[in-house]
């Protein structure tokens, strides 16, 4: 019987650099969408000999994510742009807390606050909202993960921001892990889910390293025991109420005693609801809301003449 996995999850310094990486091709449509042949404003009324010194100042109660970027969207846009972070990513922030102070040249300064701000509330928006979910499930041993429903594009961006609220990360993508679905079975096995499900995790693991996990979901009870015989690393209780996920449980731990594989809750998981799911037993919980439905965090770029 396989023992239950920890989650597996990109490792902290290689997600620092795949954030970096994908932040280039983003600002490059991000500055060119909102700046194209000049910034009008600056450029009619801000003496190019002008210097200023810009406050990222916290208008709301949060968790701060995306200080990290700042310095290479200011280089994207003007090198003279000089960067101080006062609190590092991940921090806990207060309204009114100045989360670091931009010195340069005024017109750059002002041509970059909005992608910048963008970035930043964006960012910081999905770690408040995971830093809610992780301490409401706080002394249970569930652990809270994102998904693949990330904004194009931002995938590595936003993983970073799950990190930085003191989530996990889920596979990061098809590449890195084999998860059987329903619409796998559809073409698969058209009559009876319930009938092949076992075969198809073993198929799966005769043909890839036994070093990559599979994950097999269920939208059902009636079929876990035959999935869990299976042996897959890792079973999706999908949109199950908390008492299919508390008998899910109970049936992994009658068959393994303490092994076996792990079980993630997935789908219709709330603020409301989450505590209520980890007490059921399960050992992670998934939350594709993390990062398709955070509301950002307000931030504003206070400037004044240097």
């Amino acid at each position: 019987m396989p023992p239950k996995r920890p989650p597996t999850t990109i490792p902290m310094e290689r997600l620092r650099i795949r954030a970096l990486d994908s932040l280039q091709p983003l600002l490059t449509l991000a500055l060119d969408e909102d700046i194209g042949p000049g910034d009008l404003t600056s450029d009619v009324l801000i003496d190019t000999r002008a210097s200023a010194r810009g406050d990222l100042l916290a208008k709301a109660d949060g968790v701060a994510a995306g200080i990290l970027l700042v310095p290479s969207i200011l280089q994207r846009v003007d090198g003279r742009l000089k960067f101080e972070a006062l609190v590092q990513d991940g921090a806990r922030i207060s309204r009114g807390t100045v989360l670091g102070r931009i010195e340069g040249p005024v017109r750059p300064l002002l041509t970059v606050e909005r992608t910048l701000l963008n970035l930043l509330q964006a960012l910081s928006g999905v770690a408040t909202l995971t830093r809610q979910f992780v301490e409401a499930v706080a002394g249970t041993d569930a652990v809270i993960l994102d998904t693949r429903k990330t904004t194009p594009g931002w995938r590595y961006l936003e993983k970073y921001a799950v990190r930085m609220g003191g989530g996990v990360n889920h596979r990061t993508g098809l590449h890195d892990g084999v998860l059987i679905k329903d619409n796998h079975l559809a073409v698969r096995a058209p009559n009876h889910m319930g009938e092949t499900i076992a075969g198809l995790v073993r198929e799966a693991r005769s043909r890839i390293s036994a070093e990559i996990p599979i994950q097999v979901e269920v939208e059902s009870v009636d079929y876990l025991e035959e999935v869990l015989g299976a042996e897959p690393d890792v079973v999706l209780l999908d949109n199950m109420t908390v008492p299919m996920i508390r008998r899910a449980v109970e049936m992994r731990d009658r068959l393994f005693q303490g092994g076996g594989p792990a079980l993630e809750a997935s789908g219709g998981v709330t603020l409301e609801n989450v505590r209520q799911v980890a007490e059921a037993g399960v050992d992670r919980i998934s939350v594709g809301a993390l990062t398709h439905s955070a509301p950002i965090l307000d931030i504003s770029l206070e400037v004044s003449r240097a």
